[in-house]
C-alpha cells in the first residue's frame, strides 16, 4: 500500500513539474527593463496598475506600473482596461511597438486574455 501511495505522489509531482513550467514566468518590470534582450520575444506575465490607457475597437495601448517600473502593454483585441484597474497580463516582450503612429520601445505585446 506504501508504495502506491509513493507512486502517487511521484506522479503528482511529476505533473505538477511539468504543467508548471509550461506556464509563462512572472516577473517584474524592472528585470525586463533592465536586460530586455535577455526577455526578447519571450512570454512573460506581469501584474500591475494601470496608469494611462487609451484605445479603440479592441485595440490600444496601457501603461502598467508594478512598483518597480512602468512599461506599456500593446493589446490587439483584447481591449484596454481602465486607469487604475489593476490586471496581471501575459505577452511576448518587443524591442518596438507603433500604435496610432506613435512608436514605443520594450513593449510587451499581449497574447493572452488578462487575469
Amino acid at each position: 500500500m506504501t508504495k502506491k501511495i509513493e507512486g502517487a505522489w511521484t506522479i503528482a509531482l511529476l505533473l505538477s513539474v511539468v504543467f508548471l513550467t509550461a506556464c509563462p514566468q512572472r516577473t517584474t518590470i524592472n528585470k525586463i527593463n533592465t536586460d530586455p534582450g535577455r526577455y526578447a520575444n519571450k512570454e512573460v506575465t506581469i501584474a500591475g496598475q494601470v496608469q494611462q490607457s487609451f484605445g479603440a475597437l479592441g485595440n490600444g495601448m496601457y501603461q502598467l506600473s508594478d512598483g518597480t517600473g512602468t512599461m506599456w502593454v500593446l493589446s490587439e483585441g483584447f481591449g484596454v482596461p481602465s486607469k487604475g484597474a489593476k490586471v496581471s497580463v501575459t505577452g511576448t516582450i518587443v524591442q518596438t511597438a507603433t500604435f496610432a503612429g506613435v512608436n514605443y520601445s520594450t513593449v510587451l505585446r499581449e497574447t493572452q486574455k488578462r487575469k
